[in-house]
């Protein structure tokens, strides 16, 4: 079934609205993760990933580290 592109009223909207509505249709379609498809790609650039993390396991930083460095550079964008 052919959906029109943008619904009707998309245009209408403002920009905050827009990406509410966006969410919600994303929100939709991963409700049920099974049924999203994964492109092969997507499994060769996490699995590159996964083989450098192992190779180099001390490269990099924490988690929380990375965090509260980005928290900070946010705080000083008010």
């Amino acid at each position: 079934m052919a959906v029109p592109l943008p619904p009707p009223g998309f245009d209408d909207l403002p920009v905050e609205e827009k990406i509410d509505y966006l969410q919600s249709l994303w929100e939709r379609v991963t409700a049920t993760p099974a049924t999203v498809p994964v492109p092969d790609w997507h499994v060769d650039v996490v699995r590159e990933r996964l083989e450098d993390v192992a190779a180099h396991p001390d490269a990099g930083e924490d988690w929380k580290t990375v965090r509260e460095r980005i928290r900070k550079r946010l705080s000083g964008r008010r």
